[in-house]
């Protein structure tokens, strides 16, 4: 499924990932897998400067033209809960089948040659679109304190 009108794509997620079984849920959850992004070349001129940066944002359109028709569900039984089976409203997961399948991953920036970059921190599927590209930054985006995490602060990351 293409993202809708309004939406533009800027490039392709590259990885080793063909299923969505087996793709890692979370960037964070597996740092060491590197993956490009190859961005087309009309917006080459947009990454000058992002080299300088450890991390950044990257906003993905996760819809995929195998999916169930219909509106996604809006409550579901998040994978880190399924031994649980225990139900959370869409807003308060990670799942990827959303109203706006937007996808949102950390990634760790390892190189920008041309129109290609390195990263690390796959969660994406190959061939992902990508929507857009936002520098992390510790001032802007580190919130103070201990934030709360909701269900996810009672159950382990690794299962």
């Amino acid at each position: 499924m293409d993202p809708p009108a309004g939406l533009t794509v800027i490039g392709v997620a590259r990885t080793g990932h063909t299923e969505l079984e087996g793709t890692p849920i979370q960037a964070g959850l597996n740092r060491a897998e590197r993956g490009t992004v190859e961005i087309d070349a009309r917006f080459q001129e947009g990454l000058a400067g992002l080299a300088g940066f450890d991390y950044a944002w990257l906003l993905s359109w996760l819809g995929r033209p195998d999916e169930p028709a219909g509106p996604p569900p809006l409550r579901l039984v998040p994978f880190l809960l399924r031994r649980q089976r225990r139900q959370m409203g869409v807003f308060a997961t990670r799942a990827p089948r959303r109203p706006s399948p937007i996808g949102l991953s950390l990634v760790r920036l390892l190189g920008v040659s041309g129109t290609v970059i390195t990263f690390a921190g796959v969660d994406l599927l190959d061939g992902t679109p990508v929507l857009d590209l936002k520098p992390y930054v510790t001032r802007f985006d580190q919130p103070a304190g201990e934030p709360r995490c909701g269900w996810f602060d009672e159950v382990p990351l690794a299962e």
